[in-house]
């Protein structure tokens, strides 16, 4: 089957982060590298299908035609966080991680919950439906991310658990400088709405709404991202924020979540997704 590809105009680099990252983003979703001093760099997410060429392209723009991550880690196995793993890892071969709770949906023996359009807020989350439940399937080809928190590849970083988003959910932490990534469990934009996606005005939400079964969990896990007081924040959708007021609004999300990032009324509102 032909593949329709993505036009370079639906890309659009991030860089300059913080010191040794940086990202782009492909349609709605970004992906990050992270470099290190001691050599070598790392991707976080793969973003959507039909985009590993435009990622392989600017990898090579950035760290030139030869050079391969040392790995590629998850944050979760939503389908736009993955979708072009399986042919980077053709084309690279490295090694994949993620957290243990993710395997299920990583392996292919489980389906994410159904996407909930009725949260509301604009036409992404109408054509949640539409969204895959499975994800990429990595059998033998995916490890665990260490149980003491750190990140294979990048010393210096932790990962943190952040479930209800996705059951194994994680976000990656630089403790140096206070760079947080936190793939879904929160974001920069209002990602039910196209409109806000399209015109990508920075202000902190929750994670996904029409993505998310378990509201308790994600609550608890923005409060422990908000307990690290980020300076600089790169998520998986919306833009970065950097700056001395970062951790001042995270802190108010997470006390406020209910009111922020909880819709009125869904499938998933006040009670927690099947598993399966």
């Amino acid at each position: 089957m032909d593949k329709i590809p993505i036009p370079f105009y639906e890309v659009t680099p991030l860089d300059n982060i913080a010191p040794g990252i940086k990202g782009i983003r492909v349609l709605f979703v970004n992906v990050f590298a992270v470099s290190v001093p001691s050599g070598g760099w790392t991707l976080i997410d793969t973003g959507l299908h039909l985009a590993a060429g435009k990622i392989k392209h600017w990898a090579e723009s950035q760290f030139g035609q030869s050079t391969k991550p040392n790995a590629i880690i998850l944050t979760h196995g939503h389908f736009d966080h993955v979708g072009a793993v399986k042919d980077l890892i053709d084309t690279w071969n490295v090694p994949v991680y993620a957290h243990r709770d993710e395997f299920p949906y990583l392996t292919g023996h489980a389906k994410y919950p159904p996407p909930d359009p009725s949260v509301g807020g604009g036409l992404m989350a109408v054509m949640s439906p539409l969204y895959p439940r499975t994800s990429a399937d990595l059998q033998g080809k995916v490890q665990a991310l260490p149980e003491d928190g750190s990140v294979p590849t990048l010393p210096g970083w932790i990962y943190i658990h952040t479930p209800g988003h996705a059951p194994g959910h994680v976000s990656l932490f630089r403790t140096e400088d206070k760079v947080l990534l936190p793939g879904d469990a929160f974001c920069t934009t209002k990602q039910e709405s196209f409109l806000a996606v399209a015109k990508q005005r920075p202000e902190l939400h929750g994670p996904p709404a029409y993505y998310t079964p378990d509201w308790k969990a994600a609550g608890e896990s923005v409060q422990a991202l908000a307990r690290l007081c980020p300076y600089t924040v790169a998520p998986g959708h919306g833009l970065p924020m950097s700056g001395p007021e970062v951790a001042d609004q995270l802190q108010r999300l997470a006390m406020e979540f209910e009111h922020f990032a909880v819709p009125d009324h869904g499938k998933y509102v006040h009670r927690q997704a099947p598993t399966a």
